[in-house]
């Protein structure tokens, strides 16, 4: 089982970890790597979350072997048999656990900002990683929660070596791992993306996470907006949450449950750009709805290299249509301008995609990599202006790429941004168009 990210391992391993939502569970993710996995399940579940930070205890001649572990709230649990066999003194295990009680608590304080521990007296507790090679952390981490009062230990993981999952088995009071390949070398070869997660993301998880009560208050009042769009046929104002961040979008529904085209903005393009919002009214006019939402944040599009990071915009893009698929059932289609095209496609050639259709006006639809343009399976529509040669020689590109059903238009004389007379016309005829065929097509 290969894993697109550490999201797509959480959303995943939740689906597994459904029947412990009835027993109200509190969600602890193993920094660094297990937060991002441990706030899917959190957010699936509709629990806590928090981080449990454990130090192992090392024999000081050979500190990859652990003689124990201590946690947060004074608790330490030792090996006596380690201890003994590797004749660690009384003054070694202090000198030991002084250096790693500092540690820990550092890193408590940074990842939690001020934050007390959650409580686990008499809880059922999920201990999330993003995956296990030893299983010594993990294996610290559900004595660690045992001593911390947990009634109940659960230790989840996406994947795992066969001979590490039956050590863990009797360690937790169940022990749930999605994948346990016997050819197994390293965690991070089960991922597509497995880049280092950082501080600051942990910290940015666990921040959303603590305030759960305000973010489902936050979501009650999104649904509402979505359903005031649907109920008036008219435009309301969303908050999408896409990962870690949440965007600001243009929700338009002039038919009640029916399709809806995701306009996604790059570089040079935003939700308020006169060109897309030109092309989302004729659609609009079609009958069919619109969602206008920049992939990033106000704070980020200064940045060219977040601007030009398609993986991100792509996640981001995905987790948006996640959530609007919670809203509203319909079909769903992509519109992509600039690097936006290059996140569509991208986001279409996930798995677990299901888009109907998409269309990319002027964009860079090569930015989202020759390999997965393969593996786009949406009817896809290239919108280039014939007088944007570099373009152009670029979408010829990533149209021999593309295996699905697929089109170059081309729009005589136009440039870049399709401010000829009638340009840009012509480009809502063709969205509109193509959108309209795809999404009648399908079986509703």
């Amino acid at each position: 089982m290969l894993f697109t990210d550490r999201a797509d391992a959480g959303r995943r391993l939740a689906e597994a970890l459904r029947h412990v939502a009835n027993e109200d569970p509190v969600i602890l993710g193993l920094p660094r790597g297990g937060v991002p996995v441990a706030y899917q399940v959190a957010e699936a579940l509709h629990a806590p979350l928090d981080v449990i930070v454990v130090r192992k205890l090392g024999v000081p001649y050979q500190r990859e072997l652990g003689f124990g572990a201590i946690g947060e709230g004074g608790v330490r649990v030792l090996s006596d048999d380690i201890i003994r066999r590797g004749r660690v003194g009384p003054d070694d295990v202090d000198a030991v656990q002084r250096t790693e009680e500092a540690e820990l608590v550092r890193q408590a304080e940074r990842f939690r900002t001020g934050r007390p521990r959650l409580p686990l007296d008499g809880r059922t507790v999920i201990v999330i990683d993003d995956g296990i090679a030893t299983g010594s952390t993990a294996a610290a981490a559900c004595q660690v929660v045992r001593a911390q009062g947990a009634a109940r230990v659960v230790l989840a993981v996406p994947v795992a070596p066969p001979d590490a999952a039956d050590r863990l088995r009797s360690l937790a009071d169940e022990f749930v791992c999605l994948s346990t390949p016997f050819a197994f070398s390293a965690v991070g070869e089960w991922y597509e993306d497995f880049s280092q997660t950082s501080d600051d993301e942990v910290v940015a998880l666990l921040s959303q996470a603590a305030a759960g009560a305000a973010h489902r208050t936050g979501a009650t009042a999104t649904g509402a907006r979505a359903r005031k769009a649907r109920e008036a046929g008219g435009q309301a104002e969303v908050r999408i949450e896409a990962g870690p961040v949440r965007l600001t979008g243009d929700l338009t529904l002039p038919v009640p449950r029916g399709p809806v085209v995701m306009f996604a903005h790059g570089s040079g393009s935003s939700r308020h750009s006169p060109r897309n919002r030109a092309v989302a009214t004729a659609l609009n006019r079609a009958g069919l709805g619109t969602l206008l939402f920049d992939l990033l944040t106000p704070a980020e599009e200064s940045d060219r290299a977040k601007v030009f990071d398609i993986e991100t915009l792509a996640r981001r893009l995905a987790d948006a249509t996640r959530w609007l698929r919670a809203h509203e059932p319909g079909r769903i289609g992509y519109f992509g301008a600039s690097t936006g095209a290059a996140a569509a496609l991208r986001a279409a050639a996930y798995p677990d995609a299901d888009i109907s259709a998409v269309v990319s006006r002027g964009g860079r639809p090569d930015l989202a990599g020759r390999s997965l343009l393969t593996s786009v399976r949406a009817p896809t529509l290239l919108i280039v202006g014939g007088a944007d040669t570099l373009v152009l020689d670029l979408n010829r590109q990533a149209q021999s790429a593309l295996s699905c059903e697929n089109k170059l238009e081309i729009i005589p004389g136009a440039t870049h941004l399709f401010e000829e007379r009638g340009a840009l016309d012509k480009v809502a005829a063709l969205a509109r168009d193509w959108f309209t065929h795809y999404f009648h097509l399908l079986p509703a």
